[in-house]
């Protein structure tokens, strides 16, 4: 019979249960749902046949009592802050502490601490000092060795230093965690399971491993006296998360090192479509009916995800080094039962809202030679050029839309992810891909991410030329006018990128008046762990030449730069004049605003 995962004793002792396997805390609510880590990995252990209860954002400030309702678990405690690093959930860019939290019901916020994986797993020592606790999740998987951290400005070392926890799953965990939760059930110890993929663990230095497999990463020590050495170690990891086949990465701090070993091979189709066709009620709890909408659940709803990983290699972004720059696709037939599961649904509609992924695009794509894929560590299939061993027929997903829109029930398909317009070729389809989304799945806004405007801050994204975009808007122009349809193409933009200055930010504005935008999707470059451009943002240097790189790090010049996107704003035009001419920039006043002298009408007082 279908049923939630217990949150609550009731519900355990509903079930009948004298004790509890494993128990799950989050710092989300919990959402029976495939686009939540904590439902997929609770799903996936009951298969196996283990007793899996969720502690769903516990109360860190009272007495405890939700970490010890359920008493201890058999086998271990499985920590996560949830979807989001907790500190990205909690702060802006600005580093002001936002008021909503969209993984809590009625978008509450409050109900997760700072750097909540962190917490968690304190209090679970503190209270069960001999129970294994692992730790896993996107707070925990990109901080799994040293990194910087943006909002204590400096760097931190491996969270396994920081935490008393036994075991990290970093990526994607589903058969990390069935294997050692299979381990554990067998009598084994939680140290001997060091030797795990996709784990990392800390031991004594003496401990640690050696040999020709083995990169040992400049220690956490010298790191903090040299931002050099930081840059050279993110080079190596970066590396090494772009390859199938990667060495173990050991990083020393002190008397004490942390492995992280290589991660499990890419996920099958078969692999995959298991872990979506589980059994899940597409709800959130009804523990929550009466406290709200969980925000999160209300936007991915009516949403399905079709496949894992990014080959796209974006300098800001985390899904290569959580998801893996493979590409994992689902069945068809996998696809298609979660689409009639969907339609069955008392909140469906007819409407879906996404049928995507990490990039729209990429589904069925990936290398045609496996073996050169093997031997790969490009940090992008796409960038700087195309891959010649890559395949990325569109004809596919394209086949797909169509079924799927044919589905009854089904009134209409959009596209909610974002789409990769550099991977369109005169002879993989890309342009009758453009042309299929504009024309049928499309609400009347399309959403694509050029990112800046300027040649030598997309370089450092690793984003293609601003020119695509221009070739794109003028393609999608065409197909509108040709259909009779007044459609928009929107545009997505940061600012504040290493590499970007005042100049880059003006250079953008101009751009966009003689485009005609007044831009709505921007955001402000947020330094987040393990990624490229958060490397450059606090060691200025890239880690890729290991050349320097001009960095905006005050509040005051990030701040001109994100106004610059605002110049169509009267309230803005005071300040942006005054940086521009500050910067000795005065050329492009006249560019973005009207310099004639304002034409006043003479007072005449009114007749009567």
């Amino acid at each position: 019979m279908p049923h939630f995962l217990p949150i609550t004793l009731d519900e355990v002792h509903r079930l009948g249960w004298d004790a509890i396997d494993i128990i799950l805390v989050s710092g989300d609510a919990y959402i029976d749902h495939p686009s939540f880590g904590t439902a997929v990995l609770g799903r996936v252990l009951e298969r196996e046949g283990y007793r899996v209860a969720i502690i769903a954002q516990p109360n860190w400030r009272d007495d405890l009592r939700d970490f010890r309702k359920y008493g201890a678990p058999r086998l271990f405690f499985g920590v996560t802050s949830g979807v989001m690093d907790s500190m990205v959930n909690h702060y802006t860019a600005a580093r002001r502490l936002r008021h909503d939290d969209a993984y809590t019901p009625g978008g509450e916020a409050g109900f997760r601490p700072d750097r909540a994986t962190y917490v968690y797993s304190r209090i679970l020592k503190q209270l069960y000092p001999d129970v294994p606790v692992v730790i896993g999740g996107i707070e925990a998987s990109m901080r799994r060795l040293a990194h910087y951290d943006y909002w204590d400005d400096r760097l931190f070392p491996s969270i396994l230093i920081d935490t008393p926890a036994d075991l990290l799953i970093y990526g994607m965990g589903e058969k990390t965690i069935t294997k050692i939760a299979h381990a554990l059930n067998e009598g084994q110890n939680i140290e001997s399971l060091h030797s795990l993929p996709q784990v990392a663990y800390r031991c004594a230095a003496t401990l640690q491993p050696t040999g020709n497999e083995v990169i040992t990463l400049h220690g956490f020590e010298e790191c903090l006296n040299s931002k050099r050495a930081e840059a050279e170690n993110f080079h190596h990891i970066e590396r090494e998360s772009n390859k199938i086949v990667c060495k173990t990465l050991v990083q020393s701090y002190g008397d004490t090192c942390v492995v992280v070993n290589p991660p499990e091979p890419p996920m099958t189709s078969d692999e995959l479509d298991a872990s979506f066709d589980l059994p899940y009620m597409r709800l959130p709890h009804p523990k929550y009916k009466k406290r709200g909408d969980i925000p999160a659940f209300e936007m991915i709803k009516n949403s399905i995800n079709i496949h894992r990983g990014c080959f796209g290699g974006c300098s800001f972004c985390t899904i290569s080094a959580h998801q893996g720059k493979q590409i994992a696709s689902r069945s068809e037939k996998s696809i298609m039962a979660e689409l009639h599961k969907l339609t069955q649904m008392d909140y469906f509609h007819g409407v879906v809202t996404d049928l995507g992924g990490p990039s729209a695009n990429m589904y069925g794509m990936g290398g045609r030679d496996k073996a050169r894929c093997r031997r790969c560590a490009r940090y992008s299939c796409i960038q700087p050029t195309h891959c010649d061993n890559l395949q990325s027929d569109h004809s596919h997903i394209i086949n797909l839309y169509r079924k799927a829109a044919a589905t009854p029930a089904v009134k209409h398909i959009y596209i909610g992810s974002g789409i990769r317009c550099d991977l369109f070729s005169n002879d993989n389809h890309g342009h009758d891909y453009l042309r299929e989304v504009v024309l049928h799945h499309v609400s009347g806004r399309l959403k694509v991410a050029p990112e800046h405007t300027s040649s030598n801050v997309l370089k450092l994204m690793r984003k293609p030329s601003f020119k695509l975009f221009k070739d794109i808007k003028q393609e999608f122009n065409d197909i509108c006018r040709k259909a009779g349809l007044r459609y928009q193409l929107i545009p997505y933009f940061i600012s504040s990128h290493p590499g970007c200055r005042l100049k880059d930010m003006a250079d953008l504005a101009v751009e966009m008046k003689q485009m005609g935008y007044r831009l709505e999707q921007i955001q402000d470059f947020t330094p987040t762990p393990m990624t490229l451009s958060t490397e450059m943002y606090y060691t200025g240097i890239n880690p890729e030449t290991m050349e320097p790189v001009y960095v905006a790090t005050h509040a005051n010049e990030k701040n001109e730069q994100r106004q610059m996107f605002f110049f169509y704003k009267a309230e803005y035009e005071a300040s942006i004049r005054k940086a521009l001419h500050n910067a000795h920039l005065d050329e492009y006043i006249p560019k973005l605003f009207d310099t004639r002298p304002i034409s006043r009408q003479p007072f005449r007082k009114k007749q009567r």
